[in-house]
């Protein structure tokens, strides 16, 4: 089942500048609403078994530490979940960065409550972006489920799976993000399942018919 969802070093290519335009697309959305310069890395692109998500993920980040995590569904021919990876701490500065420091000394459940829409915010802007901009330049319209946001522990964490069968294939699309003058990084994940690899196989060599 593995070797019949290779992609070829051009279908990587391909997908990795569309990554590029939408991930481009998502720091000028969040400047916009931050004010705030957002680098992002050149994407990196793997296929592994969906039964090994959790340690794909634990590999990914620091396993020594706690994180939060913006989980989002996205549904429709490319149809997967996205995961936005924070340290845990990153919520108290995402307050700061959203104007709202002098919440900063509100009761640890007000507290608590704007980290989570801060980091809700932020998921929404870059997973929108991103998934948005890749399936619109690949003719697809997908939509999503809510945001939420977990704590989570690397080595303990129960990353949801039902999206993919554990016999099938899955992609990983990541980059790392930093904040500009700002101590803060995460790393968005965007995984789509075994029937998403093969439309995007076919779509992206559509996509590049219209350059030839």
């Amino acid at each position: 089942m593995m070797a019949d969802v290779q992609f070829s070093n051009l279908e990587k290519d391909i997908l990795q500048e569309l990554m590029n335009i939408g991930f481009g697309q998502a720091a000028a959305d969040l400047a916009q609403v931050i004010d705030l310069s957002i680098e992002l890395s050149v994407p990196d692109i793997q296929l592994f078994k969906a039964s090994d998500l959790r340690d794909h993920i634990a590999n990914e980040v620091d396993s020594e530490t706690e994180f939060s995590l913006v989980e989002q569904y996205f549904l429709g021919k490319f149809k997967g979940i996205a995961l936005l990876v924070f340290p845990a701490k990153a919520g108290k500065q995402l307050v700061s960065l959203f104007g709202l420091q002098d919440q900063r000394n509100a009761p640890s459940e007000r507290l608590e409550l704007l980290e989570k829409e801060a980091m809700i915010e932020v998921g929404n802007i870059l997973i929108g972006a991103c998934v948005g901009k890749i399936t619109e330049l690949l003719n697809d319209v997908v939509i999503y489920s809510p945001p939420r946001v977990m704590i989570q522990d690397v080595c303990n964490s129960t990353l949801p799976k039902n999206l993919f069968d554990p016999d099938s294939m899955a992609i990983s699309m990541k980059t790392v993000f930093h904040f500009e003058q700002q101590e803060i990084s995460g790393q968005l994940f965007l995984i789509a399942n075994h029937e998403s690899i093969s439309w995007l196989k076919t779509a992206l060599h559509a996509f590049m018919e219209q350059y030839e």
